[in-house]
């Protein structure tokens, strides 16, 4: 019995050991493991979860993908990458920086001794020096060039290709009979891209919203995002159950998750910017500020020869998407794009149902064709001015039209939580047909976040435009890309053109091969001689809605 009793010892001391191994290894295996919000922030019913920062080292929540998609996001980003600059001087001092007034372009000669045909391709070198005076040798600049006439109404994009060394090509297609004048402008220096990138990168909370919640006489405000920085404050999870899209808000001290009515931008943060940064972003000054030629800025284009081939240029991948002539945009492959008056569109909308969805530029074609068709009334939904939703009818003419904005993200404010929809799940919510038309546009209010927020939100709408073609393929989709606007220091470090420009390229490699209809907002401004605006003025917008037109009814025009 004693010998049986110290066994039973040794055995339960031996188990209280292997216990205690146990214990510690698992410790020490958790204190090491990063946790990520997709692995703790799993609830989807609005519950309350934890970001104590020893649970939420990372402060921006994304949808986890499936391989193949995570591969695809890999691809993309690797193609949107922006050439290195140089490490910024500390402090930081203009001297080694682009420096637009010291900087030149200059018409490279003709294939004949000057001598330019309509279908060849003009060239120009540009060369960026610093503010000293020095040619710089390292590349990163942001630059865009317009080839041009007023007289005309004449205008086409350049393709500007970055030789990495401080020199850039601009190449323009010759297709108008004429005078052509080069402008080249410098958006931003390269060590100004720098800056945006870190932004994204570590600031991509610095627009921030709020959502109310309120029950009863008790009613309390709250940060949102899908970038929430870690605290020991609770989160209310709104992640979107079907498509998966992440959004948060920290939870009310007093209410509960299930007592938010609205959402809202409430602002930005300041003081975002290191020591003298601010010398990158200078209106008149380093912002958009135009290039001046080193000899004559514009050449005389003669008639096509009969027989010519068109002349390639092997620095350029792809031509430009279409042209202005006499104020009218020609799109080049695709769609003929016609010229409609008021009656012809209402022609061609007859019997269509027109479904738009997005941000405020889309917005502004809902107000476009409210404002020029006659017949069109809006129905009076009580909605707010800004955030919708919309509907008008054309009873007469059988015709619906629609515009709901995005999902969150969305600057609108305040906006009932009952109108916020995400657009991948409005179009599964489609029957779709011959009848029906989708209108698409969404990258505005994506600027301050990382860029992988962008790309998956866009594959959710892809995956649900693909649905709806397959289910219902004579449904047409239109497809609006970002536009240029005016910039100063603020709208650069929240909305540049440089952040539109690489969501550009994320949405082409992203509907690239479906049956869908791209409207390319981006060169449609930037060849125009009108000002740049987040929202295009009026004779842009006709052209945009003739472009949209004329892929709904091909044949017709007047």
């Amino acid at each position: 019995m004693k010998a049986t009793a110290c066994l039973r010892r040794e055995y339960g001391a031996l188990l209280l050991c292997l216990a205690a191994f146990v214990v510690i290894f698992v410790l020490r295996y958790m204190d090491n493991l990063e946790f990520q919000p997709k692995s703790t922030i799993i609830m989807v019913d609005h519950q309350p979860v934890s970001t104590h920062p020893q649970m939420n080292r990372s402060f921006c929540t994304f949808q986890p993908l499936s391989p193949e998609d995570a591969l695809e996001e890999r691809l993309i980003l690797d193609s949107t990458a922006w050439p290195e600059t140089p490490l910024l001087p500390a402090p930081i001092s203009l001297e080694q920086i682009s420096d637009p007034a010291h900087s030149n372009f200059t018409i490279l000669p003709g294939r004949k001794g000057g001598e330019w045909h309509v279908g060849d391709q003009l060239e120009v070198m540009i060369q960026t020096s610093d503010f000293q005076g020095r040619p710089k040798k390292s590349g990163g600049d942001f630059l865009l060039a317009r080839l041009h006439n007023r007289k005309l109404e004449a205008g086409v994009v350049g393709q500007v290709v970055d030789h990495l060394n401080g020199s850039y090509a601009a190449v323009f297609s010759l297709l108008w009979e004429g005078d052509a004048q080069v402008e080249v402008t410098l958006v931003h220096p390269g060590e100004a891209i720098s800056v945006l990138n870190r932004l994204n990168r570590e600031q991509p909370d610095r627009m921030y919203y709020k959502s109310l919640f309120r029950s009863g006489s008790l009613s309390e405000t709250t940060l949102c995002h899908v970038c929430l920085r870690p605290t020991p404050q609770l989160l209310c999870n709104y992640t979107d159950l079907r498509t998966g899209e992440p959004w948060f808000c920290y939870k009310p001290k007093k209410l509960s998750c299930d007592a938010r009515i609205n959402h809202f931008r409430a602002g930005s943060k300041e003081n975002l910017l290191n020591a003298n940064e601010e010398k990158l972003f200078q209106s008149g000054v380093n912002l958009k500020v135009y290039i001046w030629a080193s000899g004559p800025t514009n050449v005389t284009v003669l008639p096509q020869k009969e027989g010519q081939p068109q002349v390639k240029n092997s620095n350029v991948t792809s031509g430009p998407s279409g042209y202005y002539y006499q104020g009218v945009w020609r799109a080049l492959g695709g769609t003929t794009v016609h010229k409609f008056n008021a009656s012809a569109i209402s022609q061609c909308l007859k019997g269509k149902v027109v479904h738009m969805y997005g941000d405020s530029t889309i917005r502004q074609w809902f107000e476009f064709l409210n404002a020029t068709l006659p017949g069109l009334k809006e129905f009076d939904l009580h909605s707010l001015k800004r955030s919708g939703p919309y509907m008008s009818l054309n009873n007469a003419n059988n015709m619906l039209v629609t515009y709901r904005c995005h999902g969150p993200p969305i600057y609108f404010h305040p906006i009932s939580t009952r109108e916020l929809r995400y657009i991948a799940n409005e179009l599964d919510d489609l029957v779709g047909g011959p009848n029906t038309v989708v209108v698409l546009g969404i990258w505005a209010h994506f600027c301050t976040f990382p860029m992988e927020i962008y790309i998956r939100r866009l594959q959710s709408i892809r995956k649900a435009v693909v649905r709806l073609l397959d289910r219902a393929p004579d449904t047409l989709v239109v497809i609006r890309t970002g536009n240029p606007r005016a910039l100063n220091l603020f709208v650069s470090l929240t909305n540049s053109d440089w952040h539109t420009l690489q969501f550009n390229k994320v949405l082409r490699a992203m509907f690239k091969g479906l049956n869908v209809h791209l409207i390319d907002a981006w060169e449609m401004t930037l060849a125009h001689h009108l000002p740049h605006d987040i929202h295009p003025p009026p004779p842009i917008i006709r052209n945009m809605i003739n472009h949209v037109v004329s892929s709904i009814c091909p044949q017709n025009g007047g």
